[in-house]
């Protein structure tokens, strides 16, 4: 299988240094974004990540940043075939409601949406939207949300009762053509068997290519003979040479100081987020190990985890070195990579320029673009049956 490529759009704000926003953070003095999300930059940001071969971009969730549906809506007019990853969290929003918005959506678009699942990991920014519920709670949620979503987009109206819905008789105006393909994450024992269960995608944060292996495996033996593909989520620094690309990684860190890193690190470390814990881990929120110091797997470095929540590593490297890196995870079974960089708009065109014709070149890239690839999906066979079900 080949190896599809997306980017990442900033919708908090982009700048030559990490930005400090994310999930619960909102803490006197995080660093201002350099750049604003306004529409306008964003779709400088979309037409890159189209020009430089991507084949999406991810849009984030949450209080710290745009929303995601309205944004990526924004975009579609300025874009031609750039497919839009759009972030949504169930509990905020009705699964009638959400397959209807994503029904609508490919209409608009003409096939253009691919969907993340965020559970949330974070209390904090959970309870910002109304939502109380523990983390296994959430899981069991985002279970039997996505059991009405598939419903839903059979075409035939369902009926469902279990712990958090209670659907009677819900359905979209038609089918969406294509069905958007789901891409869900979670690191911990509650998210693994939902995945397992309803994703189409299982996307991990860019853990070393020992620990990613075994969370494949683990997804892979709860979904017995059910077909699924797995993705990743890194930052990237390209170069056209080692030596250019880790002077680019140490110019982030020297930008960080003490105060920026503990601040960050406290509301990381309250996160009940099992992959945050993972990520954290890498680094062990110490700056004084030095930019080489904090590389965790040759190539891969976790300095970026030290401010930002989420994805916190970045491949480094050359072109070739980067393309090596990515090569490794795709042996294990990884097949699509969410990237992204500061500033994403430069990043874009270094790994577009840099590391995507050393894929090509190994014959590992699919095709991008257009309406059917890279996720094939069967209506009937997808959508799930509609008799009532619990979870």
């Amino acid at each position: 299988m080949s190896v599809v490529l997306h980017w990442f759009l900033p919708t908090s704000g982009d700048g030559r240094t990490v930005v400090e926003r994310f999930h619960a953070n909102s803490s006197p003095g995080a660093a201002a974004a350099q750049r604003d999300p306004d529409v306008d930059y964003l779709a400088e940001v979309a037409q890159a990540a189209e020009r430089n071969g991507f084949e999406g971009v991810l849009t984030p969730t949450g209080t710290w940043c745009e929303d995601a549906w309205l944004t990526t809506a924004a975009l579609i007019a300025r874009t031609s075939t750039l497919k839009f990853l759009v972030a949504l969290r169930p509990g905020v929003l009705s699964p009638t409601l959400a397959a209807q918005m994503a029904a609508t959506y490919q209409r608009i678009s003409r096939g253009r949406l691919l969907l993340n699942v965020v559970t949330g990991g974070d209390e904090v920014e959970q309870r910002r939207f109304g939502d109380w519920l523990d983390h296994d709670q959430r899981y069991a949620r985002t279970d039997e949300f996505l059991h009405v979503v598939r419903a839903a987009w059979s075409g035939r109206p369902v009926d469902f009762e279990g712990v958090h819905y209670r659907i009677a008789g819900g359905t979209v105006m038609g089918v969406p053509d294509p069905v958007p393909p789901i891409y869900f994450g979670g690191s911990s024992d509650a998210a693994l068997p939902v995945a397992a269960r309803r994703a189409d995608v299982y996307l991990t944060w860019g853990e070393p290519p020992a620990q990613v292996a075994e969370k494949i495996h683990r997804v892979r033996e709860l979904a017995g003979d059910r077909p699924i593909r797995f993705g990743v989520r890194l930052h990237a620094i390209s170069r056209d040479t080692s030596a250019e690309a880790w002077r680019e990684a140490e110019k982030l860190l020297e930008a960080l100081d003490p105060a920026q890193v503990a601040r960050a690190q406290r509301q990381l470390r309250a996160s009940g987020s099992v992959g945050q814990q993972r990520m954290a881990a890498l680094h062990g929120g110490d700056l004084s190990r030095g930019v080489r110091g904090l590389e965790v797997h040759p190539g891969l470095w976790a300095g970026i985890g030290l401010v930002r929540g989420g994805a916190g590593t970045a491949l480094v490297g050359s072109h070739e070195e980067v393309a090596d890196l990515v090569e490794e995870y795709h042996t294990l079974g990884v097949d699509e990579f969410v990237l992204s960089g500061h500033p994403h708009l430069e990043e874009a065109y270094w790994f577009g320029e840099g590391v995507r014709p050393v894929l090509a070149a190994r014959g590992l890239l699919a095709p991008t673009g257009g309406r059917g690839a890279p996720v094939e999906l069967d209506v009937a066979a997808r959508a799930g049956a509609v008799a009532v079900e619990g979870s």
